[in-house]
This record gives structure tokens, C-alpha cells and sequence, in this order.
């Protein structure tokens, strides 16, 4: 939140003159109720895009105004007539270097591999949409065919593996802190905890192969009482020159691939950004739409599998 607020809302406020007011929210549920109700509070809403693919199929989001936002280098898969995307954060595979020095797993297929690399551990139990992509990968998916993910053929996946997970985590500190301690030698893991670790000087390695982008997106709630002036907040929040500012703070990265060409960001810098160019090459993008009609029953059976 520091982060989106000195990149996106600070210079945001003084180009247009205005104050923003920040709250905090529970995703959707939120913003159900605030509609439904008639009781809309917020002008802007940000949420993960699942959650902006299902609130807009129930009509909860105004309409947004292409002429105002400029949506070109946003990825097509986050743009649409209520919702666009502003950041993305992505799942890698961690691994501790004193245990497997450089030699580490690499893969999803290395990770499932537990004769191959013995050790203990973690994967999400709270991120069924994250686990069952990884799954699809452990089994030999290439990263442009996971989606639409074969659930049934993920959850197999995970299955093979289920009996040699030490620990199912359900936040991102928790899976930072499994790895800081040395409780798992290899884990999932978001990339902005893993380059923490990574500065703190962690013994840990990890790269964006296999990388699972999730994005974060930018709603207008429906009734919205100052909605023309939310419009222009939300194109300069997507706008190239303000996502330049997102790395400068975080490694999540800018959801506007024209972030890259402002020469706001250090070149050294772009290597560690989940959504610079060479970075996103090497990742599977997240379907919002296929979540958006299959989460609710792949969760399930998520769930029902891991506590066998």
C-alpha cells in the first residue's frame, strides 16, 4: 500500500489537484454490499482480477471510458469494459542454497521430483488458482497451454505430491518465514517476499521460470459518486509514467508493459521486475475469465485433497 501510494496516489492527487482517501477492504464481498445496498463509499476499488472478472459478470462495476484511460500495454487478458489491470505479483519456486547449493530445483517437474531433490516442502493451500497452475506445470503443461487448466488433471498432479508437503501455507509471511527459518528447503513462494529474503541475505534462490503471474486490478464500484473524477485517477494510475514508479518501490511489477520504456527504471533493476518483458516470457498468465466460472468447484476440491 506505502508502495502504490507514493508511485500511483501521491502524484495522482497533485496532477489533478484533489485529495485520495484510502481505506482498506476484504475483496468483492466489500463491494457487493456497498452496491447492493446502495451505500457506495469508495470510488475506486482494487482487487484481484478474478474477483474483478466476478463482479463484473454481476454488474457491480460502472462502465469504463477508453477515451479517458489509455488502456495500450496492458495485456489484453486484463482489459475489459469495467475492470482493468494495475500490478501483478507472481508464484515462483524458492529453494534454500545451503541445502541444494546451486543445484537446486528449477522446475515445477524438479520440485514434484522428491527422489531427485529430498527435502521438506511448502506449497499454497489458501491459493487454489495458484497451486493447481504450478500442477499443471509439474506435469509437463507448456506455459502457453495451462489455461484453460485441466482441474482434474492438476489435482492428480497434486496428489502424486500431497504426502510430501510439509506445510500447506496460507499467507505470504507464513511462507516467508517457513523458508527464513529453514522449517522447508524449497517452497512456492510470491516473488516480492522471495526478494526480501533475497536482500536480507537469505541463502535462497529463485527465478521467473515457471513463474505464475496473478494480477491485481482497478475497479469504478457501480454508483460511485464521483466517477468521472475517478476515471481520470484511474488512467494516470495506469499510465506508463506512474507504473514506471511501482518498481521503484516494489518488485511487483506494472501491469502497463510501457513502463519499461520510460527510462524511469534502472536497467538493473528491471531483471528483478516479475513483469519486465524477458521476465514475462517466461511465465504463464493467470485467467481471470477461467476463474471467474471455475474457481468456486476447483476450490473445493482443492481443499477436500489436501486434507485427505
Amino acid at each position: 500500500q506505502e508502495a502504490q501510494t507514493k508511485a500511483f496516489f501521491d502524484p495522482t492527487a497533485k496532477e489533478l489537484g484533489i485529495t485520495i482517501k484510502q481505506d482498506t477492504t476484504n475483496g468483492l464481498d466489500d463491494v457487493r454490499l456497498q452496491v447492493t445496498g446502495n451505500a457506495v463509499k469508495w470510488d475506486i476499488t482494487e482487487l484481484g482480477a478474478d474477483e474483478c472478472a466476478r463482479g463484473s459478470k454481476e454488474g457491480l462495476f460502472e462502465k469504463l471510458d477508453y477515451n479517458v484511460i489509455d488502456k495500450s500495454g496492458i495485456n489484453p487478458r486484463l482489459v475489459h469494459d469495467d475492470w482493468v489491470g494495475i500490478s501483478y505479483t507472481s508464484v515462483v519456486l524458492i529453494y534454500r542454497t545451503d541445502v541444494f547449493g546451486d543445484k537446486g530445483p528449477k522446475t515445477w517437474a524438479d520440485f514434484w521430483d522428491v527422489e531427485k531433490f529430498p527435502g521438506r516442502r511448502a506449497l499454497s493451500g489458501s491459493q487454489a488458482t495458484e497451486t493447481l497452475s504450478v500442477a499443471a506445470l509439474a506435469k509437463g503443461t507448456p506455459i502457453d497451454k495451462v489455461y484453460p487448466v485441466d482441474i482434474d488433471g492438476a489435482l492428480q498432479s497434486v496428489d502424486k505430491v500431497k504426502g510430501h508437503i510439509d506445510a500447506w501455507w496460507t499467507s505470504g509471511a507464513q511462507a516467508m518465514q517457513l523458508v527464513k527459518d529453514g522449517e522447508v528447503d524449497m517452497a512456492s513462494i510470491w516473488n516480492g517476499r522471495a526478494g526480501t529474503l533475497r536482500k536480507e541475505g537469505a541463502p535462497v534462490s529463485f527465478s521467473f521460470d515457471q513463474g505464475v503471474l496473478t494480477a491485481d486490478c482497478v475497479v469504478i464500484p457501480k454508483g460511485s459518486k464521483n466517477k468521472d473524477l475517478a476515471m481520470k485517477a484511474l488512467a494516470k494510475f495506469v499510465s506508463p509514467d506512474l507504473q514506471a514508479n511501482l518498481p521503484l518501490y516494489v518488485d511487483n511489477g506494472p501491469a502497463n508493459e510501457r513502463a519499461f520504456e520510460t527510462g524511469k527504471i534502472p536497467q538493473e533493476r528491471i531483471k528483478d521486475i516479475n513483469s519486465a518483458p524477458d521476465n514475462v516470457k517466461k511465465q504463464v498468465l493467470q485467467d481471470p475469465e477461467f476463474w471467474r466460472d471455475n474457481l468456486v468447484e476447483a476450490t473445493e476440491k482443492f481443499n477436500n485433497l489436501i486434507q485427505q
